[in-house]
């Protein structure tokens, strides 16, 4: 059951703000009684009511008395309360979590071996969208088969957003793409690139001939490996993801030809 608790008041303040409701305007000793607020801590109660603006004094009065605001009014006020109080918690978090960004990336980056999976539609995306995430120098992203990351589905809006984040943030991302994967891919899916991708200087997007298999060449130090639904190929089964800076570096090296000689993708 909701109380006024929930919305910050003590036990001691939602009981008096009742009783104030019930007795109209009245005096610090008879609220006591009518609430069950000791009047060893009403005083103290009606200090706290009257900093939320959910009460008025009478001062001139003798002995001075108090009146409750219509619990509309009230209850905006709690919650509005709590809004700033949220907002500056959330700041305070922000604060946080910008000091320890900066704390935790002052080490240097450590390139030993290390690979991961992820089965199942869900997974794959969620390990996707995180390593692309973690882009700080360059992208490569090699598709010649239909992928859900090229779609304008779900998965595929997200990959885009990511795309974005990283161009954002100087990222050099690079496209390639099999001229028949171009040409299956609907016109929707064409111009959401155009759009949202292509107008800045950093993305580049080209297309060659045999080009197989869909991966993401990260940093040049890792790389991420779609594994197609055998079932049905233009979903993803599995990602493999491989932290090799050597690996990386032979696949950049077989990756460089073919863009060179890759034709500008024109949609």
């Amino acid at each position: 059951m909701t109380s006024l608790r929930d919305l910050g008041l003590s036990e001691y303040e939602a009981r008096a703000y009742r009783a104030l409701l019930r007795t109209g305007a009245t005096t610090a000793k008879e609220l006591s009684r009518a609430s069950d607020v000791p009047m060893g801590r009403v005083y103290d109660v009606l200090n706290s009511l009257e900093q939320y603006h959910l009460i008025r004094s009478q001062a001139a009065s003798r002995p001075k008395k108090y009146v409750a605001v219509e619990p509309d009014t009230a209850l905006d006020r709690l919650l509005e309360s709590k809004r700033q109080e949220l907002a500056e918690k959330a700041e305070q978090y922000e604060n946080v979590v910008d000091e320890l960004t900066d704390e935790l990336d002052a080490g240097e980056p450590v390139h030993d071996q290390f690979w991961t999976a992820a089965v199942g539609a869900d997974e794959t995306i969620d390990l996707l969208v995180e390593r692309l995430a973690a882009a700080d120098d360059s992208l490569v992203m090699v598709a010649g088969t239909p992928s859900p990351q090229f779609d304008l589905d779900a998965v595929g809006d997200l990959v885009v957003e990511e795309l974005e984040a990283a161009l954002d943030r100087g990222v050099e991302v690079s496209m390639l793409m099999s001229p028949g994967l171009v040409d299956s891919l609907p016109e929707s899916v064409g111009q959401s690139y155009v759009n949202r991708l292509s107008s800045t200087s950093n993305f580049h997007a080209r297309t060659a001939e045999n080009v197989t298999g869909v991966f993401n060449l990260i940093d040049d130090v890792e790389v991420c490996i779609e594994v197609p639904n055998p079932l049905d190929p233009g979903q993803a089964f599995a990602m493999i993801d491989l932290k090799d800076p050597e690996f990386a570096a032979d696949l950049r090296a077989t990756f460089d030809p073919r863009w060179e000689k890759a034709e500008p993708l024109s949609l």
